[in-house]
């Protein structure tokens, strides 16, 4: 694609970077074909090819208007797109560029920009979104039906084991999944304590940032990244082999600490070191003999893969291949590569699409008869949860409860 960038954006770091991702980009459409808005809603703006042109105009000094944002907002970043494109572009990134740059030059209405603010203020912090999620779970059998589906049942949390193996990980606990499903790190812990690996415990880590990214916050989701290095840096110095993601959401954002730092002279390194040690549950579990977690149940399983893992961390297939030697029976899921519309804040931000997607989604995952469905991210696991009645669980609960 050829490129004509204002001077002045394409004289910033991140001109040049979308300069370039923009030049790999060959029209060939590839990506509508898996695009979820696109599917929706029929519209060449609502698709990976058409957003690029979008950002495309809007970098070469074309007006950046409501429309331009309307149509970025409508994005899931589900990055189901970078799967199916044969050439390789980074459309996460690009879109990544565009938003803050929009963000810059449209204000937005001030009930958008409250909304916002509120979803950063609260979200990220275990100690404030905790109390909140308690209130609305005391209350849940009196609220309006709509309201009270959105409240997940409270989930008692369980005993984690004492750290007692030569074998240290850090396990990184999230900030909404350790209020809303603390049962998902506690059973990880445990398994990996048969494993003969401990949990290194960490106190003041938090968000990852992703948050703060998916809302045009870079500098603020910079934040968090450093102070979650400086939380995690005692314990990396002292062997800790590697940093367990439970919820994949988190993943492809703490994978990539070393590029979204690069340039602090201050923690390029030590995000470089973060970067490595970073993984997914699925990914490190893969390196263990797990027949000791061997199933004897009967029930059917269906294993929704998130975006994340799939698109953002190029794992499709890793959890199901875990499951599957462990003897579970894997249902068929139609149009797995698919996103369920949680993605992040987009199920509060873009109700109506996320609505339909889910829907779509959890047609999908019951069209094979399972008996539970269980998932790798927990914003996709209380997101389906509110349209199901099968149970909904980190797929780690799995072998947590089957382990013999």
């Amino acid at each position: 694609m050829q490129t004509n960038l204002t001077a002045a954006f394409k004289a910033t770091r991140e001109g040049q970077e979308a300069e370039a991702i923009l030049r790999s980009c060959v029209h060939c459409g590839f990506c509508t074909a898996t695009c979820p808005t696109y599917q929706l809603l029929g519209d060449e703006l609502d698709g990976p090819r058409g957003r690029i042109y979008l950002l495309k105009q809007m970098m070469e000094g074309q007006p950046v208007t409501q429309t331009t944002q309307l149509h970025m907002d409508r994005c899931l970043t589900c990055r189901a797109c970078e799967t199916t494109c044969p050439s390789g572009v980074k459309y996460g990134r690009l879109a990544e560029i565009g938003k803050e740059y929009i963000e810059e030059h449209v204000p937005r209405p001030w009930p958008q920009r409250l909304l916002h603010y509120a979803l950063r203020a609260v979200l990220p912090y275990p100690n404030r979104f905790g109390p909140l999620l308690r209130v609305g779970q005391t209350f849940r059998a009196v609220l309006p039906a709509t309201l009270k589906k959105k409240v997940p049942p409270r989930q008692q949390g369980s005993a984690w084991p004492s750290a007692r193996h030569a074998r240290i990980v850090i396990l990184f606990q999230g900030c909404v999944q350790s209020s809303a499903t603390p049962n998902t790190n506690a059973a990880t812990a445990r398994v990996l304590d048969r494993l003969g690996v401990s949990v290194q415990p960490i106190t003041k880590e938090g968000c990852c940032g992703a948050l703060s990214l998916h809302l045009s916050e870079k500098k603020e989701a910079h934040v968090f990244m450093k102070q979650n290095i400086d939380a995690w840096w005692s314990a990396i110095e002292n062997g800790a082999e590697a940093i367990v993601i439970t919820a994949s959401g988190c993943g492809p954002v703490l994978k990539d600490y070393c590029e979204a730092l690069k340039h602090d002279a201050d923690y390029a390194q030590k995000a470089h070191r973060v970067s490595t040690l970073a993984c997914d549950l699925s990914e490190f579990l893969a390196k263990f003999d797990l027949q000791q977690f061997k199933t004897k149940s009967e029930k059917r399983v269906a294993f929704h893969s998130p975006c994340s893992l799939q698109h953002g961390q190029k794992l499709n297939g890793a959890v199901e291949s875990i499951l599957s030697r462990l003897g579970y029976t894997l249902t068929n899921v139609p149009d797995s590569h698919l996103c369920c519309g949680s993605a992040g804040t987009y199920s509060i931000l873009q109700a109506e699409l996320s609505q339909q997607l889910l829907r779509n989604k959890v047609n999908a995952l019951q069209s094979d008869a399972p008996h539970l469905i269980v998932t790798a991210n927990i914003g996709c696991q209380l997101h389906i949860g509110t349209d199901t009645a099968l149970p909904v669980k980190h797929w780690i609960e799995l072998l947590d409860g089957e382990a013999t």
